[in-house]
């Protein structure tokens, strides 16, 4: 059986690694799970996002190019799923965003040298809310590097992933896109919600067994 790789993906917040382990609990998927508050920058970022934006956009980018790397090796060459709380297209949207006119040219640079050879998903599970939503779950979790997050930045960064969900699909027709408003649903604490979301997902894993 050819191996699928589905990848979960939505603003700060929104219940991506949540959705991600149910998948993978549900159809038996290796999970894979993004690298971010071992970020020694994140926590400086928020204090100030010019200061350390290059910074952090690095860290990141070079973890998640090697995370992709180890799970193309390890389990998609193997013939083994994967399901991912993120996609590494997620790296541009954070940078257009956060980067000066000096800096975002040379890291998107350096993003494609690394990504031209990265797997693309077979589907892609698209998570959007409200801010009010988004930063109600953000202060449930109570973290600590997210106490002092910007409204504005968090407003700007779901209309972001809304202008670039809309061009991906245009640009990449082939890759399924799954998309879920989670103001309306609560897939952590309510069970229904959960198999809804499930049972959109269920038929592109026709050959995957639920637990």
């Amino acid at each position: 059986m050819k191996p699928v790789f589905i990848t979960v993906e939505g603003p700060i917040g929104i219940g991506k690694t949540s959705l991600a382990h149910a998948i993978s609990r549900t159809y038996g998927l290796q999970l894979l799970e993004e690298i971010v508050y071992e970020n020694p920058f994140l926590g400086k970022f928020y204090e100030n996002m010019s200061e350390w934006s290059f910074q952090l956009e690095m860290f990141f980018l070079c973890n998640r190019y090697k995370q992709l790397q180890d799970i193309r090796k390890q389990y998609l060459a193997k013939g083994i799923s994967v399901v991912s709380d993120y996609n590494i297209f997620k790296n541009t949207i954070f940078a257009k965003r956060t980067l000066d006119e000096e800096n975002l040219p040379k890291y998107l640079q350096i993003y494609d040298i690394l990504t031209h050879d990265i797997p693309p998903a077979n589907l892609v599970v698209y998570l959007t809310a409200s801010i009010d939503t988004v930063m109600k779950r953000i202060a449930l979790r109570d973290r600590d590097v997210e106490r002092n997050m910007d409204v504005r930045y968090m407003e700007n960064l779901i209309a972001d992933y809304h202008e670039f969900m809309h061009q991906f699909q245009l640009r990449h027709p082939e890759v399924p896109v799954l998309m879920f408003d989670c103001d309306h649903l609560d897939y952590v604490h309510h069970p229904e919600d959960l198999r809804f979301v499930l049972d959109r997902i269920e038929p592109f894993l026709p050959n995957a067994a639920c637990k």
